[in-house]
């Protein structure tokens, strides 16, 4: 049975107990006469600042934050800024404010990797005075062409070049005498090795761009391998919890704590990445589509971006039981994206607030009701809630109701409006039949004509006679507010657009997005503000668009519709 096939059993039955393997291999940590008997779990998240969290880094994320929390320990939130090419300020606070979004808080325990330069160079230093590191003079062409493969091993010229020629030439590399790609400084482990990243790796290149925070103070930068387990270390970092393609990079891990005088030996432990099909999580694509405008931002609803998604209507409720349910695993799968649809859906059923719209309206007039009388009538707002309490919607002769509830000409087993059809159920108010309609110029259908029974308030008949129609809903004329409603679909057509040699772009779906225009909504909705969750009766889940709703211009965006797509496996 595959891990997908296994999630979706879940989703209907509830999470299954499942094995979480990073779980045993702390308790094993921790537990008497473990490696770290005795002391704290201490977890880290560290995403670069080169872009927006997306659903993706929120797998790891809860990983990272929920195994502190689970065994009681602490997790650092430390941005991986090393790499000064693309980070910036602006993705370091929308990160903080994802985590926090998602319930989780690192305290005082907020770092940047460039916090430990100083100190990182000098452990460099201390490994080209063991003998340990060099600077090396290939060329990126020399070093690929010198590389070896499965047969031949790596070499490199420069391999004993003296100590201190190795620490003279590397201090000039710091103080900026050489330009880019002159020299670097590598690591002295073992040209034959079968691991690739284990023949010499480079540690230290000569890059001249300025850092988001350091400026242009330092001009080498340390490669990811290299600084990342030093910042573990030296944070007392117990468990160093990263994704699956760090496994072959593990014993270059290794071997840096164990060769560099740090006062902590983290264990590194890896896990499979979340895929999810209909979608893309490369950083680099998806800043294409913003930096392209295909997508209005990194928040656009379409996105698979924390910001998106929390824009979309996302809880996060639904993100961290989506992520507990599908699991902690070695093995690659992907997960269908109606299972994180099926996680929102079940969150919003429980809590969010019943309301009425008519998205497509078409005016309904009530003929026997008397003209310019109106009423109040009470309707729960969360028939899962009975705390949730009642509102009052108001009701007169003029109604909107949806343009497809009502037919001139009904096909077979269409239990909705038509003349002469079988009477109809208006949500919480009366019975009406269908009398007729009203037609413009062109022919087009305007207006539903239709009488109420008087005798039915509330829906129900006083005769207790069988009602053969639909419960249909409605919005007041007279008190109706307007909005802008927007309805969202996969951003791509292909299950996976990154498949291959697929050109994602190709794949983008032009039906992802709909807007529609003069919306009908029942009053109670006027003032509604994001992130603000309805359940707008038959439609789907909404919530106010956070970014340009405002006060007299609503807008909502679907976040879920009401049928569920996902099926279990079999």
């Amino acid at each position: 049975m595959s891990d997908e096939t296994i999630i979706s059993t879940q989703s209907r039955e509830g999470p299954a107990p499942s094995q979480n393997f990073i779980h045993e291999f702390i308790a094993e940590d921790i537990a008497p006469g473990g490696r770290f008997a005795g002391m704290q779990v201490h977890t880290r998240f560290p995403p670069e600042p080169n872009g927006y969290l997306h659903i993706g880094h929120c797998k790891a994320l809860i990983i990272d934050f929920g195994s502190a929390e689970k065994f009681g320990g602490i997790c650092n939130l430390r941005m991986d800024d090393t790499n000064p090419a693309k980070e910036d300020t602006e993705y370091v606070d929308a990160i903080q404010e994802d985590i926090h979004w998602l319930g989780f808080d690192w305290g005082d325990r907020f770092f940047y990797g460039s916090d430990y330069f100083e100190k990182t160079y000098e452990l460099a230093v201390g490994l080209i005075k063991k003998g340990l590191a060099y600077v090396c003079e290939l060329t990126p062409e020399q070093f690929r062409e010198y590389r070896g493969d499965v047969t031949t091993p790596a070499r490199s010229p420069w391999r004993d070049r003296p100590i201190e020629e190795s620490l003279d030439l590397f201090e000039r590399m710091k103080n900026g005498e050489f330009p880019e790609g002159r020299y670097t400084l590598r690591a002295k482990i073992d040209l034959e090795s079968g691991n690739f990243n284990m023949r010499d790796p480079v540690l230290y290149r000569i890059r001249y761009i300025e850092h988001h925070r350091q400026g242009t103070k330092w001009c080498i930068f340390p490669m990811y391998d290299f600084a990342h387990p030093i910042q573990d270390a030296l944070e007392g970092i117990t468990h160093s919890l990263c994704s699956l393609e760090y496994e072959a990079h593990r014993p270059l891990y290794d071997w840096v704590i164990q060769n560099t005088d740090v006062p902590s030996k983290p264990r590194q432990i890896e896990f499979a990445r979340l895929g999810i099909n209909y979608t893309v999580m490369s950083k680099r694509k998806l800043r294409k589509l913003v930096e392209e405008d295909y997508v209005s931002g990194w928040d656009d609803p379409r996105m698979p971006t924390l910001c998106g998604l929390r824009r979309r209507g996302y809880t996060p409720v639904s993100i961290r039981n989506f992520c507990d349910r599908i699991g902690v695993a070695k093995a690659t799968s992907t997960v269908e994206y109606a299972f994180l649809e099926h996680c929102l859906r079940e969150d919003l059923n429980e809590h969010a607030q019943r309301a009425m719209a008519v998205l497509h309206p078409i005016k309904l007039t009530i003929t026997n009701y008397p003209e310019g009388q109106g009423e109040t009538l009470e309707v729960e707002n969360n028939p899962n809630d009975p705390g949730a309490g009642t509102r009052t919607v108001s009701f007169s002769r003029h109604l909107y109701l949806e343009s497809d509830d009502f037919l001139e000409t009904p096909v077979p087993k269409y239990k909705r409006l038509f003349p002469g059809g079988p009477e109809c159920r208006l949500k919480g108010a009366y019975l009406i039949t269908c009398t007729g309609c009203v037609k413009d110029e062109a022919g087009n259908v305007v207006e539903v004509l239709a009488e109420y029974d008087p005798l039915s308030r509330g829906g129900d008949p006083a005769d207790g006679r069988k009602v053969k129609g639909a419960t249909l809903h409605w919005v007041d004329a007279a008190t109706a507010v307007d909005a802008q409603v927007r309805l969202y679909d996969n951003l791509f057509t292909d299950s996976d657009p990154d498949a291959g040699d697929k050109n994602f772009l190709d794949c983008l779906n032009p039906n992802s997005l709909e807007v529609l225009e003069g919306c009908k909504l029942e009053a109670s909705l006027a003032d509604a503000q994001a992130p603000a969750h309805y359940q707008f009766l038959r439609l789907g889940y909404f919530c106010v668009d956070s970014k340009d709703s405002k006060p007299g211009a609503l807008v909502f965006n679907r976040a879920v519709s009401l049928k569920d797509s996902f099926k279990p496996g079999k």
